[in-house]
C-alpha cells in the first residue's frame, strides 16, 4: 500500500524512458501496406487511407481538394445523404481531407460494426460519381467563405507567405481565387479522381482495439482493387526576389498580421531535429522566448509562436502572430532581437531543463493512446523515416548542449535570410 502521508517523488520528465509502440505492418494482396496499432481499452477503432492524391498532382487549382471533399457525395447507388445516413446510423464518423503530398479518408467506429462500415468506404473509393448538383453547392458555399476570408489579415497573411516562400505555382505556395472555383468542371474532378484514386495506392493506418481477423476484412474489400503507383513529380520552388512586404488589406483594420518565415530542410537533414529545440526555446511553446518578452513583457500581442511546417519536402521556419498595427513594426524588431541574443549568448541550464522537459511531455503525450500512437506512425511512414527518428529525437532533446544551440541560432537564425510581411 502506497504511503498516502508521503508525497510521491516529482521526476523531471527529461528522465523518461519512453519507447514507441510497435506497429504491425503487412500487406494486402495488391500490394497495399497497412501499419496497425493494437492498444487501447475501449471498443473503438480508426482505419485511415492515405492516398497521394493531395494539389501536388493536380495541373489546375482545387481539383485535388474538391475531388476529396465529394468523395461521400454521391456514388452510383447511394446519394449524399444515404452515405452520411449509414454511418451516422452505426455512430461512426467519416471525414477526408486534402493537404499538399496526401489526402485522406478517415473512419473512427466502434469495432463491432468494422464489417457493415468498410464496404460503403470502399464504394466511396471506386463508386464515386462526384455528382455535378453537389459541386455547384461546394462551390458555391467555398466562394462564399473565401469572400469571408479574404478580409481577415490572418487568413491573407498565410496565403501570401508561403506564396513569397514557394512561389504561387508552387504545391507549397498556390492559393484559391474565386475565378479558381469558376474554372472547376466535374470531367476534370472525374479524370483526378479515377488516376489517383480508384487507380491510386493508398496507405492503410489502423489503430484501436482491432478486432480479430480485420486484415482478413481490409484484404476482402481492398486486396483486389488494382491500385498503381503515384509519381510525384519534381516541382520547383520560384520565391520572389523582394523579402520585406506590407499590405493594407482593410484600411480601416487595426491588427496587422505578421509572418516572418525562411527556407528550411525537410526532416531528412542533420539539422533538423535539433532546431527543433531551439525553435522551442525560440518560440514553440507558452514559455518561449518571443512569449515572454513580446506578450508577457512588451503586451504586443495576445500569442506569438514560431513552427517549422509541416512538409515532406523542403520546408519553412515561420514565425507568426497578431499585433495592432501600431506596434507591428517594433514587434518585428523585437523577433530580430530575439535572434541576436540567441547567435550571442548561450542558453542557460535552467531554461534548458525547462524546455527539456517541456518536449519530452509533449511526446509522452503524442503517445497517449492508439491514435496518437498511429499519428506518430503515420508521421515517420509518410516522410520515408524509421523508428529510429523517434529515438534520435528523444535522444537530442535530452542531450543537446547550448553550446549547440548557439550554432545552430548563428547558422539559421540570420535576419537577412528570412522573409516579413504585414497585412493589417
Amino acid at each position: 500500500m502506497p504511503d498516502r502521508k508521503q508525497a510521491p517523488p516529482i521526476v523531471d520528465a527529461v528522465n523518461f524512458e519512453l519507447k514507441l509502440k510497435q506497429a504491425e505492418k503487412f500487406s494486402l494482396d495488391n500490394g497495399v501496406e497497412v501499419y496497425a496499432v493494437n492498444a487501447g481499452a475501449e471498443e473503438v477503432l480508426s482505419v485511415e487511407w492515405v492516398f497521394y492524391a493531395g494539389n501536388w498532382f493536380e495541373d489546375q487549382n482545387l481539383v485535388a481538394a474538391t475531388a476529396n471533399f465529394l468523395l461521400r457525395n454521391g456514388t452510383s447507388s447511394k446519394t449524399a445523404f444515404q452515405i452520411n445516413e449509414h454511418f451516422e446510423y452505426y455512430g461512426s464518423y467519416l471525414n477526408r481531407a486534402c493537404y499538399n503530398e496526401t489526402a485522406t479518408i478517415t473512419l473512427h467506429c466502434l469495432n463491432k460494426h468494422i464489417k457493415e462500415l468498410l464496404p460503403v468506404v470502399r464504394e466511396l473509393i471506386t463508386e464515386s460519381v462526384l455528382p455535378q448538383q453537389e459541386l455547384d453547392i461546394y462551390r458555391q458555399n467555398m466562394k462564399q467563405r473565401l469572400k469571408v476570408n479574404l478580409k481577415k489579415s490572418d487568413f491573407v497573411a498565410g496565403r501570401m507567405i508561403d506564396a513569397f516562400l514557394f512561389g504561387e505555382n508552387h504545391p507549397y505556395g498556390k492559393f484559391s481565387r474565386l475565378e479558381d472555383f469558376d474554372a472547376l468542371n466535374r470531367d476534370q474532378l472525374l479524370q483526378f479522381y479515377n488516376e489517383f484514386y480508384r487507380n491510386g495506392k493508398p496507405i492503410l493506418f489502423v489503430a484501436g482495439k482491432i478486432p480479430a481477423g480485420l486484415d482478413v476484412v481490409l484484404n476482402r474489400y481492398f486486396g483486389d482493387l488494382p491500385f498503381g503507383n503515384a509519381e510525384m513529380k519534381n516541382m520547383e520552388q520560384q520565391p520572389v526576389d523582394q523579402k520585406k512586404h506590407r499590405i493594407i488589406n482593410d484600411e480601416a483594420g487595426v491588427q496587422g498580421s505578421i509572418r516572418i518565415a525562411r527556407h528550411f530542410p525537410n526532416r531528412h537533414h542533420p539539422d533538423f531535429i535539433k532546431v527543433m529545440v531551439l525553435n522551442t526555446v525560440f518560440g514553440g511553446f507558452f514559455g518561449s522566448r518571443l512569449m515572454s518578452n513580446i506578450r508577457e513583457d512588451k503586451g504586443y500581442t495576445y500569442g506569438i509562436q514560431s513552427f517549422l511546417q509541416n512538409h515532406i519536402h523542403d520546408t519553412a521556419w515561420m514565425v507568426a502572430t497578431e499585433a495592432g498595427k501600431d506596434v507591428c513594426e517594433a514587434t518585428i524588431e523585437e523577433v530580430y532581437k530575439g535572434m541576436k541574443l540567441l547567435r550571442e549568448e548561450p542558453v542557460d541550464e535552467e531554461e534548458l531543463l525547462l524546455v527539456r522537459n517541456y518536449m519530452m511531455g509533449s511526446i509522452l503525450g503524442d503517445l497517449d493512446g492508439p491514435f496518437q500512437i498511429i499519428a506518430r506512425w503515420k508521421n515517420l511512414v509518410l516522410n520515408n523515416l524509421t523508428e529510429q527518428y523517434f529515438y534520435d529525437t528523444i535522444s537530442a532533446v535530452k542531450t543537446i548542449t547550448a553550446e549547440e544551440l548557439q550554432l545552430l541560432a548563428q547558422k539559421y537564425l540570420q535576419p537577412e535570410a528570412f522573409y516579413e510581411l504585414v497585412v493589417v
